[in-house]
């Protein structure tokens, strides 16, 4: 089972031969991130005024209408208007009701961000729920390390801790809707994505397109555990 695989076969060189761009000097060009991961929203938010401006806005830009458009339909002035959506002042139930009527939404969809709960998932090491994938019938052990079902990204994202022992065989490879990434923790294993065979040691992982073929092609050195974190809309049956 655990044997060492070769780079000379098939793939693998194939896979070796995409380094990253370079430039000129040799040095890696880096892809500027197009969102910031330490920015943070306005810390205002959970303010009621700046939750319903918020909403408002987004119906209005939603409907195409610029916000004089809004102003007629509603008979608001277009100062009140920017103040709103602004989160500067605080509408009275009958503005809220005319932005309701010439929005076609319920007054109570204003409120939605202001009520609306961001869900989180603690699990303490070893705590995993144990599931049934696929890989499950060729002795691979699927821990799944959190799950949020509903939530504001339009995604879902399930993390995985996968172990691979002496017990475990290759199997049929897995294609799926959705991203995929993979990170190596301890062992060794030939990963195949498509037609490409990626060699992986603890610190390397993999970033892919799920919906080619792709899973462990030769199981090199064992034990083997790995993270395997897989996100696919909403609406998908993942």
């Amino acid at each position: 089972m655990a044997k060492k695989s070769s780079d000379s076969r098939p793939g693998i060189a194939a896979a070796k031969a995409k380094p990253l761009p370079k430039a000129a000097d040799g040095r890696t060009i880096r892809t500027p991130l197009t969102q910031n991961p330490h920015a943070i929203r306005d810390t205002r938010e959970k303010v009621l005024e700046v939750a319903i401006g918020r909403e408002v806005r987004a119906f209005r830009k939603k409907l195409g209408i610029t916000v004089a458009d809004l102003a007629v339909a509603t008979d608001i002035s277009l100062g009140m208007l920017s103040k709103i959506e602004n989160g500067i002042t605080s509408p009275s139930l009958t503005t809220l009701q005319a932005l309701s009527r010439a929005l076609g939404v319920p007054v109570t969809a204003f409120f939605r961000r202001f009520e609306e709960e961001r869900s989180a998932v603690f699990v303490k090491a070893g705590e995993g729920l144990d599931v049934e994938r696929r890989g499950t019938r060729a002795g691979h052990q699927y821990n799944l390390l959190g799950h949020i079902g509903s939530n504001t990204s339009g995604v879902v994202v399930e993390p995985y801790l996968i172990t691979l022992t002496e017990d475990s065989d290759v199997f049929p490879t897995f294609q799926h809707e959705g991203m995929e990434f993979l990170y190596m923790l301890e062992g060794e294993v030939v990963y195949r994505h498509g037609s490409n065979l990626y060699p992986m040691k603890p610190g390397d992982s993999l970033f892919f397109d799920a919906d080619a073929p792709h899973g462990p092609e030769v199981l090199t050195v064992l034990p083997m555990r790995y993270l395997s974190i897989i996100c696919y809309p909403q609406n998908s049956a993942g």
